[in-house]
């Protein structure tokens, strides 16, 4: 698997919606967006450039989502409909390679969001490539949990703000995970004059953080591993070794 993407122009991307049962195909029991948050990578860095808006669904929201991400019936009922925004958000994702954890829930929900447009909107592979950061860790680290909370551990990245999930926010350390699970970030280009800074910004990352921590293996741990990876040749195809 290749894991470091030789797309340009990346959309790290994030979505809420009104409810989260997945078992009913890609209309998800009708349920619908109500958060978008976008953050853009251009040759693996952050520009500071985002996209963030919240949507009236013009339905009621699950009270099992609305325990996960915190967004109310009350909160969305003044924010613009889907078809309001579409056309922000179209050009903003346009051409790039989206990035976003467990892509088919996010891209089923947009596709459906698009299918209700009058006139039908487009298929999203239709103008953007996709790629699931979900598939990227599970490959790095089988059988391990790789939810984004547990990446964050595994990478030492600070979530301390993530005590509600939010698309913007998830985005932004979506972001850290996936740049760092592909090869990692020396520069990450953002200013007090870069276009997003502001309230909403991407305020979390500056270029003066401490450097990650590196804890280095033991000679016993590698030596572990090696055993372990014998084990898993005997069993077929080590990809480890590869």
């Amino acid at each position: 698997m290749n894991i470091v993407s030789k797309a340009a122009r990346q959309i790290i991307l994030d979505t809420e919606t009104t409810g989260m049962n997945q078992s009913s195909g890609p209309i998800y029991m009708g349920h619908r967006i109500i958060e978008i948050g976008c953050v853009e990578v251009v040759n693996r860095k952050l520009t500071g450039r985002h996209y963030h808006e919240y949507i009236n669904p013009g339905q009621l929201i699950d009270e099992e989502a609305m325990r996960v991400h915190g967004i109310t019936d009350e909160f969305v009922s003044d924010k613009p409909r889907f078809h309001e925004v579409v056309k922000g958000f179209i050009d903003f994702i346009d051409g790039a390679e989206i990035v976003a954890h467990n892509a088919p829930f996010d891209i089923s929900f947009m596709d459906h969001e698009f299918s209700l447009l009058n006139p039908k909107g487009p298929v999203t592979t239709d103008i953007c490539t996709v790629v699931d950061s979900l598939d990227i860790a599970k490959y790095l680290h089988p059988g391990q949990k790789n939810n984004l909370d547990a990446l964050c551990k595994r990478y030492f990245i600070d979530n301390s703000r993530r005590t509600l999930h939010g698309a913007l926010l998830d985005a932004e350390i979506l972001a850290d995970v996936y740049l760092l699970m592909t090869g990692g970030q020396t520069k990450f280009n953002l200013s007090t004059d870069s276009e997003g800074e502001g309230e909403g910004g991407i305020v979390r990352l500056s270029e003066n953080r401490e450097s990650l921590k590196v804890i280095s293996a033991s000679a016993d741990e590698l030596l572990k591993h090696e055993e372990r990876l014998d084990i898993v040749a005997k069993s077929g195809k080590c990809v480890w070794r590869d």
